[in-house]
Order: C-alpha cells, then structure tokens, then sequence
C-alpha cells in the first residue's frame, strides 16, 4: 500500500499499519532520490545568512561600545598616565599586571614577579596568579610580545580592543543562545538589539574595562549557548562530544577569568538540579554537566596553586552531594504524586543537609576562612541578624550590592524589552507548572524522557533550563544590583526567543484551550518544515511486474483503488474501478470483492471470469484489514451480504449463518488442489499476491 515515508534527518511521523510489512524494503531507501536537496540548501543559506548576520552585529557592537568609550574619554588623545587613570579602582591593578608583564626584561622573569611579589602588599611575598584572577592579562601580555604588532598598537589599545572584541563574541553567543531556542536567526537579531539599545544595564564594559565579568561574561554566554544545544534530544553522538568539548572549554575559561564563578556555577547547578529533580531534562545530562562543571574548576585551582578557596566552594560540595544522594535513594522517580512530592521533598534535605556537611569537613581540613565575609554579608543581606563585621559592612554599604533600583525597570521598559519578557515568562512558567505537575503525577508510567509527549504541555529540556536560569539568575540580579548584568542580557534572548518562537504562541493557546494546529500558523510553519517523499515500493515492483509479464490487453480484477492505478500505469483492462456512480458497476464491483469473502474458489473463478478477468489481484491490507472496527472491514461487510457470521469476537445478528467455505484470501495461498485447479500465482511481494485465472471451465 502507498505510504508516507519521512525523509532521512527528519523526524519520523506515524505510518499506516500495513507498513510494517514493508520493513525489509529499507534498504532501498539509499537507491532513492532523497528529493531534500533544495530543503539543505535553503538551511545552508539560512544558516549562512544568519551566521553572517550573527558576526557582523558582534563586530558592530563591540566597535559602537569602542566608539563610545572614544567619545566619552577621548581615549586616543589623551596622555598615557590619562589612560592608566581611566581604568579605576579595582580595574587599574588588574591593568597593571598586564604593564607589569610587558615590561619585564623577559617573560620568565615576569612570571616570577607574579608569583613572588612583593609590591602588591607591603612587606609580604604573594603569588597573585593563587591569588587573583589574572592569567587573562598574563596571556595577553604573551600575545602583544609574540605577534609583530608593536609598531602598529599600543598595548593599551591591544588591551581595551581584546575586550571590546569579547563584546563581540558575547553579543555572538546570545544571538546564537536565542536562535538555538526559537529556531530562526530573527530572535538572534531582535536579542542583539535589545543588548544594545538596553546597554545601559546590559554591560558596562566601556567605563570598567578590565573588570573581571567584562572578560568572564563572554565565555559564559557561550557555555549557554552549548547547553543549550547540548539538552536537544537525539544528538549525533559527534555532534554531542563537541558540544561536551565546547561547555567544559567555556567553563573552564569562565572560571578562570572571574573570581565569582563558584556562585555562578552554583545557581547554574541549582538549576539543573531543580529540572531533574521534576524530569524535566534527562539525568544523564545533568550528571555530564555536574561533572564538566567541577573538572573545570578543579582546573582552575591547579592553575591557581591550588587556591583552598576553590576547593572549599559550596559548588564543589553540592554536585558531590547531588550526586551521591541520587545513589543513595533509588526509586526516586517512581511512586503517585505525594508519594514522589515526599521522596524529592527528603532528597532536597539530604543534599543540603550533605552540601553543608561535606563543605564544612573541607574547610576543617584546609583551615579556610578566605570567604567567610561573603557569607556574613549574605547572611545581614537577607535579615538573619544585623552584623558589625566590617567586611561585612563594607559590600551592605556600597550601591553596587544593594537592591536592583526601581527604575532599572523603567528603562527597560522603554524599549519593551521588560514588558515582552514578563510575557514570555508568564508563559512559560505556566507550561512548566502543568509539566512538572504532569511528570510527577505520571512518574510511575514514565520510562524515558521520549514518553513526555503524552503530556498535553510539553516544554522542551533546552526551553526549560533557559527558564529556570532567568529566574534564578532575576532573584539574584533583584537583591544585588552588581550582578543584573547576568540577567537582563539573558532577558535579551528569552524575550526575543518568546516572541519569535512558534513554540511559546503553541503554548499560550494550549493554556487558554485554544489550539488548533490547522488554523495556527505555527502549524503552518509545521506543515511546511515537515518534508516527507512518496515511498511504496510493492506497488512499484507490481506494476513493473505487470508491464513486462502480462499481454496488453490481459483483464484485472482487484480493489477498485489499486485498479485505478493498474489502468494509469499499465493500461491494461479494468473489472471495476472507483467511479462507484453507476448501478450496474456497484453490482460487477460488489461480485469481484468475492474474493475476500467466504466463496468457494468454484464461484470465486466463475464470476472473476464471467467478466473476463485474466487476473486477480489480492491485497494483504484488505484481506487481514484492522484499520476499521469489527462490522466496518471490507471482509465482514460482504459476510453480512452473503448472510455469513463475522470472524473474531462479537456479536452477530442471530439471522447469520456459518459459510460453508473458509474465506478465499486466505484459503488460496495454501496452494490446496481445489484452488490451484483454478487460480495460479504468477507474482507475489509482502502486499500484494495476483493469480492468473485457468480458462478450464
């Protein structure tokens, strides 16, 4: 029978049952025409197009920031003590090992004067590659010495161009972050914009350039970027391995460049945590992430001399603990939905419970006390007692670590960017409720992550880390305004994404009970993505087989459809065909469908030939027929009409009465001698089976 078959790459759709027994003509699919040429060129070009689009607004960003810091400073006209003054505060001593660096006599020598120096604190030896945060100048100061470009840049220039030049690979990533989402370059375009025109509170990058989160934020916008690719389903095993490759280079260079990357990463983990602990993104994936995570920060602590405040970091002690209470509690996933609400409500306590117990041992045991005012900060922060630390005091006190302001919020809405996102929010935290709730209520019956689909509501793994990200990364931007800039440039991209993407709009009217794929247009856009090539190679083989092995004028006698397309491929004579208007066809039709009935093959021959036939062609797909219900089937409908009993169980009208001859079909391919007396096969295949009719009366 004619099926649809899906073409190669796409994803697979159901098929008619009586496909099945087309299984063992796959291999012909490579003898095909894939007929998708013109679907790989258009995604070249649409990628081609977008990716061009993607470098060229980086390029434009970082020079439009370049310019601004030009026009703000008048940086290139300026003396060179002008400049070091510009980079202020914390920003002028990360400059300075970078000065350092480049003036030493030779690079051995500047990297002694890093890790024994003695300028950095008065009367004290330190190793501020242990200490600080800065290879980032260290490799860079390499670079300037190694490439031939002293007479043509400064190393000032060399320095503020690298990091506008990051700006570009940061816009890059969450232009790359919002298309992954949304599947068009268009939510990438719109994400760029609203980056620039929010800059504002999206970077401060061309006032506080050598600040560490001017050179970390980048390679974190690329590790979103590669998880969120990472979490699609179905990854080509090579395709995985290098986003694997891409998030641990991105977390590892994140973590190198940035002295807060253990909170960061700690949010990052509790996000992940969170999405599987409720099935929302496969456990596999979430321990590969657990684990890229402290590998990378692990190297970084061997990098940084074993810095004792990496290993004393909460994030360290949190994967741990995730992961060895998940082999300690098995059966997690299973049970009704209070039965499993317990189970995660006591695993949550045991990892936190696990977290503070394993990260107290590791400070015992490395007498760590380095970020104890992080801690008594958050702890006045968030009203657990006033303090007079005056560490403490001294993060309370600044603007910078304090409430997000509220008229962040103003400014952000002057470009709709706010407003499109608390859309794109309500949306999607709606749909991740009625997930979670879905998953945990039907956790008994779920094998895998493929059978969420049964769910009404379905919120893909790399949608859904994405919103529980911003949420999370929002909370912390809300109660320190320093850290915002994680937040509202991921507002970029989730509210371009919202916008852009058919899935968001499908989402909204699952909610409201309005959805409807054939009056949507992102089933539209569905229908069209969706491309299939026509696939039924027993026809093909019969009506070939029909042409070279049968006289042009030889008579046919089947089914009504399948002779329709005997007379168009072969041209040879008909029986009946579906032109079902006239009396006298329905009667010559309802005669050769004989051949599915209870008949004996005397009958069955005598009426096929009283119309000519040379022969029959019988259908597996009718005569084994399970697409309709019992007293719909082509084969119990003539049974009614010969007033013979139905096959199967089930009732039958008492006035209905055994036949007294199996069904012919089915009988005729034992080859039985009352048969072969009548009827032999000349041509058969898994559907189809044609009998050349004797001319014996």
């Amino acid at each position: 029978m004619i099926s649809i078959r899906q073409r190669k790459g796409v994803k697979p759709t159901e098929v008619p049952e009586d496909y099945a027994a087309q299984e063992a003509n796959v291999k012909l699919e490579n003898k095909l025409p894939s007929g998708g040429t013109s679907r790989r060129l258009w995604k070249l070009l649409s990628f081609m197009v977008g990716g061009t689009i993607a470098l060229c607004i980086g390029l434009l960003t970082s020079v439009y920031l370049a310019t601004l810091h030009e026009n703000d400073l008048w940086f290139s006209n300026i003396k060179e003590v002008e400049r070091e003054i510009s980079f202020r505060t914390e920003c002028g001593l990360y400059y300075s090992y970078y000065k350092q660096m480049l003036q030493a006599p030779t690079l051995m020598q500047g990297f002694h004067g890093l890790i024994y120096d003695n300028k950095t604190e008065s009367m004290r030896t330190i190793n501020l590659l242990q200490r600080m945060n800065i290879y980032q100048e260290v490799f860079l100061s390499i670079l300037y010495r190694v490439l031939p470009i002293q007479k043509y840049l400064e190393p000032v220039y060399f320095y503020i161009y690298t990091l506008f030049g990051l700006q570009a690979i940061y816009v890059t990533a969450l232009y790359i972050t919002s298309w992954l989402l949304s599947g068009t370059w268009l939510s990438g375009l719109l994400a760029a914009f609203w980056y620039v025109t929010n800059r504002i509170d999206t970077t401060r990058v061309e006032f506080t350039i050598p600040l560490r989160e001017n050179w970390a934020l980048p390679f974190f916008a690329i590790q979103i970027a590669a998880i969120t690719y990472f979490l699609r389903p179905n990854l080509q095993p090579l395709s995985e391995r290098l986003t694997l490759l891409a998030i641990f280079v991105s977390t590892f260079l994140f973590s190198l460049t940035w002295q807060f990357n253990q909170f960061m990463m700690l949010m990052q983990a509790l996000v992940l945590f969170t999405l599987d602990s409720l099935d929302m993104l496969p456990a596999a994936k979430a321990t590969w992430l657990y684990g890229i995570q402290m590998t990378g920060l692990l190297l970084v602590c061997i990098l940084q001399f074993f810095n004792s405040m990496i290993l004393g970091s909460l994030l360290i002690s949190f994967n741990l603990s995730v992961l060895i209470a998940r082999k300690l509690q098995k059966n997690l996933k299973t049970g009704s939905f209070l039965n499993r609400l317990g189970k995660l409500l006591l695993h949550l306590f045991a990892v936190l419970c696990l977290t503070l117990f394993l990260n107290n041992i590791i400070k015992k045991i490395l007498n760590l006390k380095s970020d104890e005012h992080i801690f008594k900060f958050l702890k006045a922060k968030f009203g657990f007692g006033a303090t007079r630390d005056f560490d403490a005091n001294l993060y309370l006190c600044e603007e910078a670590f304090g409430l997000l302001p509220f008229n962040t919020f103003g400014r952000l809405s002057d470009t709709l960017l706010f407003y499109a996102y608390i859309f794109v929010l309500s949306i999607t935290v709606m749909a991740a409720l009625a997930v979670a709730f879905h998953n945990l209520s039907d956790s008994a019956n779920q094998q895998s992550m493929g059978q969420m689909g049964k769910c009404t509501i379905i919120l893909k793994p790399e949608t859904a880390y994405n919103l529980i990200h911003t949420i999370l990364f929002g909370f912390l931007a809300l109660s320190t305004m320093r850290m915002k800039y994680l937040w509202t440039s991921h507002m970029c991209v989730f509210a371009s994404f919202g916008l852009c993407s058919p899935e968001i709009w499908e989402l909204l009217l699952k909610l409201i009970h309005l959805y409807n794929p054939k009056r949507f247009w992102p089933g539209m856009m569905d229908e069209l993505s969706e491309l299939r090539e026509f696939y039924d190679p027993d026809t093909v083989e019969l009506m070939n087989w029909i042409n070279s092995n049968t006289p042009r004028k030889a008579v046919f006698a089947g089914s009504m459809q399948l002779l329709a397309g005997v007379k168009l491929c072969t041209g040879r004579t008909l029986t009946n065909h579906p032109h079902y208007e006239d009396n006298s066809l329905r009667e010559r039709t309802k005669a050769v469908y004989q051949i599915y009935a209870k008949r004996s093959p005397e009958d069955v021959h005598a009426l096929l030939r009283s119309f000519g036939a040379d022969y029959v062609i019988l259908e597996d797909s009718i005569c084994y027929e399970r697409r309709h219900q019992r007293g719909c089937r082509l084969r119990d409908l003539l049974d009614i009409a010969n007033g013979h009993m139905m096959d199967g169980p089930g009732e039958n009208d008492p006035d209905l009465k055994l036949a007294g001859h199996p069904r012919f079909c089915e009988e005729i391919k034992r080859n039985l001698p009352p048969y072969t007396a009548y009827f032999t096969r000349v041509f058969q295949n898994k559907t189809f089976h044609v009998y050349k009719l004797s001319r014996n009366k």
